[in-house]
């Protein structure tokens, strides 16, 4: 019997495990799966505004009970690759809203602050963060990163080597199989032990939800009845950046109960239990009861109906769909022990485009306000394409309602779940798991609005309800009525930006949302905030100086002339043309004047800036007429092809700028072994006229590579217009002063020939 009693001995622990769990609890204990998801790695820039951040979207499955994210961080192996800091902001339910600039957010815009964390790169290895969230919110979690603040200079792209940052997030899951339900108004019995510290459950929250209670008693610690349960309740799940998780000790008192008001309508629920000592075994019975109100109805459907007017001719629904959309709100039906405590408002929702949806107040605009019970409207944003535009809400209070002096209307707008119960002494609002926003309006204060850019997706609530605050904190107003005009929508950008902003659709592996970029010097989230804005006088100033600074190539245009040069006169008339509107049309404030597209313009001045440096260096190396113009025409194809392609490339202005040096040295070499001395001839043109376009144009190069930024951009820039169109008087050669032009010998036959000679450079005719 020796070499049987290691099986003994496990059988008796077996057993004596079981006995410690209770009889009603299961040796197999929960289920869990764990899951892995992970997106491509990002390359990460400096931040200016919301479209430098790299948006990543990963999804939550259910009953999701741990979740840890795995940050990845790696940068380049260059000497251009600085130690830095790579910040990462978290939020469920929709992006971050973040402000790395600390810029000032518009007048009634709300934006809590995101859940974000610092990871230096100090060290060329790549570096690993973890991030673990226990009960995890199910649904869309989102991932922004970027690298500190850009400081603001303008990079030649290809002139100098960048270095990469690479981030890369990484999500584990553990979700729970076969989680029990919490059936209202029945008792479960749960238990945990030193082997599964922690048990979990869910409850569904039907529509018109009040209240939720949850218990727990008869609790057993190893086989004794206690009455102070030593375990922990929680319900609810973590969120980011804000957590409404509920946690109760019920080590601390002998009735273990927690009260919710108003829980997230049409949603699981999940409550947990934790053993606060692994040494115990410990069983108990938790149950949940659930307050239901009733609606009041809004009307006569009929009257609802025939009383709708739509402001869009877009909007195309049958007389069945309006009677489903107007009765959906209304469809609970009352039942023994159930109370009416608030009334719903139909309200049509209309799909406009991508984060652009309008709401529509059957029977509207306005809403008739009671002090009796709150008015609900529900915006129903649980699409998956509404949490990246912004929610802009209007309220207007109407002038002939009957409101007393002391009176105010409440105004709350919430997700998941309406507020039912307003604090008229209070300055905010919410319920136990949701956040509101609070809005008053009375007789001094007719219209207020709201945004709140990047809204959660779900179902949101506006409650509406007139309160009376008074010093004695009692808010009885007896009879009070006031008709409000509601205005609400989902706008991509807060009010299109601005004048100085610019709203931009960006994507992220499939998901849409809009961002503000500004300009001449806003800032903010809608380009709202002016603390470094340039001024009028100021924008006035760079678009006169860029433009203007133009005008110096007259002198190059007539010196080109005189010398003969149509060709080249020609080219550098359209630089200047066009490099003038251009920049006429590229300045960032209201001082914009654009006679074409942007684009066009664009293309004109980049395409005109390397001709006219073609044609120079080609003119400077006196090749023969034929074969100068059949490489005029080569190269502007060849130009204008590298344009089309990539107009700020590098090599676009590089390679014609080098070849055309090729031919000239080639040229130049050729003319010396001829003659048998320099070329040029004389020290004067080297002097005079080469050495100082040389300078110059070696000036106008270092100041457009190295010296432009975002801030001096509008003089620097000029700088360069002037040095460009300066080294071009310089730099031009002689032209053939002595031929007279092609339709004289025509006009005045006398008997001449035209001739040239090699010796033209010299200044001798033959």
């Amino acid at each position: 019997m020796a070499p049987h009693r290691p099986l003994c001995r496990l059988l008796a622990l077996l057993a004596l495990a079981v006995q410690l769990l209770g009889g009603s609890a299961r040796l197999a204990g929960p289920t869990y799966v764990s899951e892995y998801y992970s997106q491509a790695p990002q390359k990460l820039s400096l931040y200016h505004w919301y479209g430098n951040a790299r948006l990543f979207v990963f999804r939550v499955p259910e009953n999701t009970v741990e979740m840890r994210w795995i940050l990845q961080t790696s940068k380049g192996k260059g000497a251009q690759c600085q130690n830095i800091n790579i910040t990462a902001h978290f939020r469920a339910g929709a992006p971050p809203v973040i402000n790395p600039l600390r810029t000032k957010f518009g007048t009634n815009t709300v934006a809590l602050p995101s859940f974000n964390i610092t990871i230096p790169l100090l060290t060329r290895d790549p570096t690993t963060v973890f991030l673990n969230i226990s009960n995890p919110i199910q649904g869309d979690w989102f991932v922004a990163a970027h690298l500190p603040e850009d400081d603001g200079k303008i990079e030649v792209k290809g002139f100098s080597a960048k270095c990469s940052y690479i981030f890369q997030p990484q999500m584990f899951v553990q979700r729970l199989l076969n989680v029990p339900v919490l059936q209202p108004n029945a008792s479960l019995r749960m238990s945990v032990s030193f082997l599964h510290l922690v048990t979990h459950m869910r409850i569904f929250i039907p529509e018109n939800t009040v209240q939720l209670v949850i218990q727990l008693t008869n609790c057993v610690v190893n086989n004794h009845v206690v009455e102070a349960c030593p375990v922990n309740l929680l319900i609810g799940s973590n969120s980011l950046p804000n957590s409404y998780l509920k946690v109760v000790n019920c080590s601390e008192s002998v009735n273990c109960k927690k009260t919710l008001d108003s829980p997230p309508w049409l949603k699981w629920l999940l409550v947990t239990v934790e053993n606060s000592n692994a040494a115990w075994s410990v069983s108990f019975n938790i149950a949940a009861q659930l307050a239901v109100c009733t609606p009041t109805a809004s009307g006569y459907l009929p009257t609802l109906l025939k009383n709708l007017t739509l402001l869009s001719k877009d909007v195309t629904m049958n007389k069945e769909e309006m009677l489903a959309a107007s009765m959906k709100t209304n469809n609970t039906e009352a039942t023994p022990g159930q109370r009416s405590c608030f009334r719903t408002q139909p309200v049509l929702r209309e799909a406009l485009d991508i984060a652009s949806v309008r709401f529509y107040v059957l029977n509207g605009p306005e809403v008739a306000v009671t002090s009796d019970y709150p008015i609900i409207l529900l915006l129903n944003l649980n699409t998956g394409r509404d949490s990246g535009g912004t929610i802009i809400l209007n309220l207007r209070l109407n002038k002939t309602s009957p409101l007393t002096e002391n009176a105010t209307v409440f105004a709350c707008l919430s997700a998941g779940s309406p507020v039912m119960a307003m604090d008229a002494n209070s300055i905010n609002c919410g319920e136990a798991l949701s956040l509101g926003y609070l809005l008053k309006m009375n007789t001094s204060l007719l219209s207020t609005y709201l945004h709140v850019p990047y809204p959660e997706t779900g179902r949101w609530y506006l409650s509406l309800q007139i309160l009376c605050p008074n010093d004695k904190g009692s808010d009885d107003c007896g009879k009070e009525t006031a008709r409000v005009g509601v205005s609400t929508e989902l706008s991509p950008c807060i009010g299109d930006c601005g004048v100085y902003g610019e709203c931009r659709l960006l994507r992220a592996h499939g998901y849409l949302y809009a961002a503000c970029v500004c300009k001449a010097g806003w800032s903010g989230w809608s380009c709202t905030d002016d603390t470094h804005a340039l001024s009028y006088q100021k924008q006035l100033l760079a678009t006169l100086l860029l433009t203007l600074s133009n005008l110096v190539f007259i002198p190059a245009i007539v010196v080109a002339v005189h010398r003969y040069y149509f060709v080249e006169a020609a080219v550098y008339l359209f630089t200047m043309v066009f490099s003038t509107f251009y920049h006429a049309c590229d300045q960032p404030g209201v001082a914009v004047m654009c006679i074409m597209e942007y684009d066009t313009l664009q293309y004109c001045d980049f395409l005109g800036s390397v001709l006219s440096v073609w044609v120079t260096v080609l003119c400077m190396a006196r090749l023969k007429s034929q074969l100068k113009y059949v490489l005029f025409i080569l190269g502007s194809l060849l130009i204008a092809m590298s344009m089309q392609l990539d107009r700020r490339g590098l090599w676009n202005l590089l390679g014609p700028c080098l070849f055309a040096i090729i031919v000239m040295l080639a040229a130049w070499v050729s003319q010396c072994v001829k003659r048998h001395h320099c070329y040029p001839p004389t020290w004067k043109r080297w002097v005079f006229f080469l050495l100082p376009g040389i300078g110059s144009a070696v000036i106008a190069i270092a100041v457009y590579a190295f010296l432009e930024t975002k801030e001096n951009y509008y003089y620097t820039h000029s700088i360069w217009h002037i040095l460009v169109a300066g080294s071009v008087v310089f730099l031009l050669p002689p032209g053939k002063q002595h031929l007279r032009l092609w339709f004289w010998p025509r006009k005045f036959t006398c008997g001449y020939q035209i001739c040239s000679n090699i010796k033209e450079d010299l200044y001798v005719v033959c």
